[in-house]
């Protein structure tokens, strides 16, 4: 079932029972988007287990693991009936998608993506904050290098808009319930609305 009408639209009667008995819901949004706070939002509420994509991509010094390694973790990780993730990676997306009950998509604007990620790696790169395996976020490489995010961001935004509605109205993924958030007042409203907030 795909929700993609403003907040004030979607249907009540289906507000309580989003979550299921067995939620295995997946975080999905561009670079800056929140996809990591949102689900620890989700997993610390409803006491289920939180599987971050990119923990389990990166390794020590931001070497990507080997595709076959990935998977595996992914696989091993989401094993489980109840758990909620995070990340956009179409190399294990035929292993999360067919598992997950549920995908959230933070659709937000580029300006407000732009804003949130810089306000983010401002903050890791000033306090030096560690992400997964020991790795940090590099000041130079952030805004000095094609590495960024920024560019990545912006290169890959309006790609990721058009396939993700593609891939929402593919016929294996039918058994999803799919909601499209649309700017943090929409998140808040919605977690709100299922009792998350």
């Amino acid at each position: 079932m795909l929700y993609n009408q403003r907040m004030d639209h979607l249907p009540a009667e289906n507000d309580a029972d989003f979550m299921g008995r067995s939620p295995r819901i997946v975080v999905m949004g561009s670079t800056g988007s929140g996809k990591t706070t949102l689900a620890q939002q989700i997993s610390r509420t409803l006491d289920v287990p939180h599987v971050e994509l990119d923990a389990l991509h990166w390794e020590h010094d931001w070497i990507a693991a080997p595709t076959d390694v990935f998977r595996r973790r992914v696989f091993e990780a989401l094993e489980g009936d109840i758990w909620v993730a995070d990340g956009n990676y179409t190399a294990v997306r035929d292993l999360v998608w067919p598992r997950a009950t549920a995908l959230v998509w933070l659709n937000y604007p580029l300006r407000v993506l732009m804003w949130q990620l810089l306000s983010r790696t401002l903050r890791r790169t000033l306090r030096k904050e560690e992400l997964w395996n020991g790795n940090r976020e590099r000041f130079f490489l952030q805004f000095f290098s094609r590495e960024s995010l920024f560019l990545w961001l912006f290169r890959s935004y309006w790609r990721r808009r058009r396939t993700y509605l593609i891939a929402f109205n593919e016929p294996e993924h039918s058994h999803l319930e799919i909601v499209i958030l649309r700017s943090t007042k929409e998140t808040r409203a919605w977690l709100s609305k299922i009792g998350v907030a």
